[in-house]
């Protein structure tokens, strides 16, 4: 039995733990007459596919294979080519190596070599790694039409799926009668040091230091009558660059699976290479890939993962619908200790219990998947003075210089600072006004980013703190209580007890935080700008209401005069008050007699401001403002949206794509500023102060913690 022979392999020895295996699969794409292989999914140890369309990766998620392609890989390893320990050095020089076993066996007919080693040593493009060159041309032909490059054909393509094979074996034929030019700049597609987007990779950092590799090549060609399936186990430590997505060297071994076939069952030879792909990073069947001495240990270790296999009936189950990883899942430990106590039976009866146990919580032998686990930055140093603090100085110090300079980087020189200036000068009647804001943003946030080394802090206004101090200014006013003062001794506060958190290292206690608090925040907030935006609009439209009673046919009967006060009242003015400079009189600063006044050459605010009254059916007649504000508001929100949704589309190269969906809010406040520029309609705005001086004229800039 499956286990029995199991229990033999893996045994009871006290070797140490295998490496953790990462695995990728690449797909043989074709375009044209060119062909290469592409990367379609990855795993560490769940799953991660390349989304529809190619442009980004899933989230990570549970593999589910379909029990057919199970049972199809198992008949793929009994019938294909198995090199166990097999000392190569390269890639092309692997490749050599298995298909001469493959006609040594007879599974393939010698003049086929060069075309096989053609195709296997085509290069590799990762998720990473974009093409240099991509025409218009080629983007609307990707847009129409992913025939040529969709490894998955559907059976009901007809008659079009044939008028592509009958040109993809034209194209292919044209490429092989070339193949001996060729070979040497196949040779060249493939290099054995990695190539500066993989060292530039960031999903390196997710693989563990001393993680080796696992490569999955799928693909179909026309040429082949039978499928070409060969596994390969390496017994030095070899780097093949060229052939996964980061430098993952291995120290014992590194597993090729390669699977060529016929056209026509993409489908199938994808299904095959997931299939052993989840077996590489099973912790029972790596063990088991990693001893086996022959076919029939593998073949063994595939049935024993099929008896632990649950199948989900197909009318209960959507095949599309994702699991995510569980918090907890049953320990290769646990798995092993069945052959240990001589269970050779299936593992469905008690090993399931005990599954099923350690997945629920129930189990303490349950172990957490590796992107769970709580970094260093979390832990109890135990210190007895500020060892959280040491410890994030001595890991920040080497890139301390860099805090610098990529401050001068262009998506940090033109992020623009959004504050809650605005809306805090209207909760704290401009104690708080845009100024001040901008201020103490600039110094906080110096200082922090000097020395506290996180970036991804808000450091300005955000809306939990915009409903505090509009709690606290009312609390303050209804109290007779001095608001910048009680605010002052409150900051004060909040410094000393954080103080006491850094050097007591009390701030490792925000790991019991959970997401729910963070999510509950970010939803406060959305509510709060969602909430402010409508209010503003509706006032917009009691403050400028729409002329619904304007007639563009009676223009001639509007009229709207300034009339003088009463001269009783002639001197009840405030004679200090600016004038605008059209106005005729220039010595109305010091004007006492306001007869002297040119009352038909008055605006409409220095009528009303020296006591005049306005007469006229037109006097109230405001512009289409709150309209014009609308168009603003909603056109500023719809190509935000719509900008940060273009790095999906087909249009333009990726990178640009990128740059235009990051600056997605900037663009769009940019374009419609200078929509509302070209109309030059007086619509409402946040007004900034042109003088460095606090928004209210009866305070300081300092505020004394114990009055004036």
């Amino acid at each position: 039995p499956a286990a029995e022979r199991l229990r033999y392999i893996l045994g009871e020895d006290d070797e140490p733990p295998n490496p953790t295996l990462f695995t990728e699969m690449d797909t043989l794409q074709h375009d044209g007459e060119e062909m290469e292989w592409k990367e379609s999914a990855r795993w560490i140890k769940f799953e991660e596919k390349v989304e529809e369309g190619g442009e980004r990766w899933s989230k990570p998620h549970v593999s589910t294979l379909s029990l057919h392609s199970l049972f199809e890989l198992r008949t793929c390893l009994q019938t294909g080519t198995v090199l166990l320990d097999l000392d190569g050095y390269s890639l092309p020089q692997i490749i050599d190596d298995v298909i001469e076993k493959q006609i040594e066996d007879g599974l393939l007919k010698p003049e086929l070599r060069e075309k096989i080693s053609y195709v296997l040593l085509r290069k590799h493009r990762h998720q990473t790694k974009k093409p240099i060159h991509r025409s218009l041309a080629d983007i609307g032909k990707s847009v129409s039409s992913n025939t040529a490059r969709r490894p998955v054909r559907s059976p009901a393509a007809g008659a079009a799926f044939h008028r592509s094979t009958e040109d993809l074996r034209m194209r292919q034929s044209a490429s092989y009668g070339r193949l001996r030019h060729a070979q040497s700049r196949s040779m060249n597609d493939i290099s054995d040091t990695p190539s500066t987007d993989q060292l530039k990779n960031k999903f390196i950092k997710k693989i563990p230091k001393d993680a080796e590799a696992s490569n999955v090549l799928v693909g179909e060609v026309e040429f082949l009558e039978k499928p070409f399936v060969a596994f390969v186990r390496l017994l030095p430590a070899t780097m093949l660059g060229g052939g996964k997505e980061g430098p993952v060297p291995t120290r014992r071994e590194q597993f090729l699976f390669i699977l060529l076939g016929p056209s026509g069952k993409a489908k199938s030879y994808n299904e095959i290479g997931r299939a052993i792909a989840t077996l590489m990073v099973d912790d029972l069947f790596s063990d088991v890939a990693y001893k086996a001495r022959d076919r029939e240990d593998l073949i063994a270790g595939i049935d024993e993962f099929l008896d632990e296999v649950i199948v989900l009936p197909p009318g209960e189950w959507d095949p599309n619908i994702r699991i995510e990883p569980p918090k907890k899942v049953p320990s290769a430990e646990k798995r092993k200790s069945v052959f240990s106590l001589n269970e050779v039976g299936q593992m469905n009866g008690a090993a399931g219990g005990a599954g099923a146990g350690g997945g629920g919580g129930g189990s303490d032998d349950g172990e957490m998947p590796e992107v769970h686990e709580i970094g260093e930055e979390l832990a109890w140093t135990g210190r007895g003075f500020c060892g959280g603090l040491y410890l994030d100085i001595k890991r920040k110090l080497p890139w301390f210089p860099s805090d610098f300079y990529e401050g001068f980087h262009i998506q940090s020189i033109s992020a623009i600072t959004i504050t809650f200036g605005g809306l805090l000068g209207d909760a704290t009647d401009n104690y708080q006004g845009v100024m001040e804001s901008f201020l103490g943003t600039a110094m906080a946030g110096s200082m922090f980013c000097l020395f506290a080394g996180q970036p991804l802090i808000i450091l300005s206004s955000t809306g939990p703190i915009l409903i505090f101090e509009k709690l606290l200014f009312d609390f303050s006013k209804g109290n007779g209580i001095d608001y910048m003062e009680f605010r002052l001794w409150i900051g004060l506060h909040s410094a000393f007890q954080c103080l006491i958190l850094v050097a007591t290292d009390a701030s490792f206690i925000i790991k019991y935080i959970t997401r729910f608090t963070e999510e509950g925040f970010s939803t406060l907030i959305s509510f709060i700008f969602i909430y402010d935006a409508i209010k503003k609009m509706i006032g917009a439209f009691k403050y400028y209401p729409i002329n619904s009673d304007f007639k563009p046919d009676y223009v001639t009967m509007y009229k709207c005069e300034c009339v003088a006060p009463d001269p009783a009242n002639a001197t009840s003015f405030d004679a200090s008050a600016p004038v605008a400079p059209n106005t005729t009189n220039v010595s109305l600063y010091n004007a006492i007699n306001l007869t002297a006044l040119d009352w038909t050459q008055l605006s409409k605010k220095e009528c009303l401001k020296y006591g005049g009254s306005l007469v006229g059916k037109s006097c109230k007649f405001v512009p289409d403002l709150a309209l014009m504000s609308f168009i603003l508001f909603f056109g500023t929100y719809s190509m935000t949206l719509t900008l940060k949704k273009f790095k999906f589309s087909r249009y333009f190269p990726t990178k640009l794509r990128k740059l235009i969906s990051d600056f997605s809010i900037f663009m769009s406040i940019l374009m419609f500023v200078g929509l509302d520029v070209l109309f030059g309609l007086n619509t409402p705005k946040l007004q900034v102060p042109t003088d460095f001086k606090p928004t209210r004229v009866d305070r300081g800039w300092f505020v004394f913690p114990f009055g004036k």
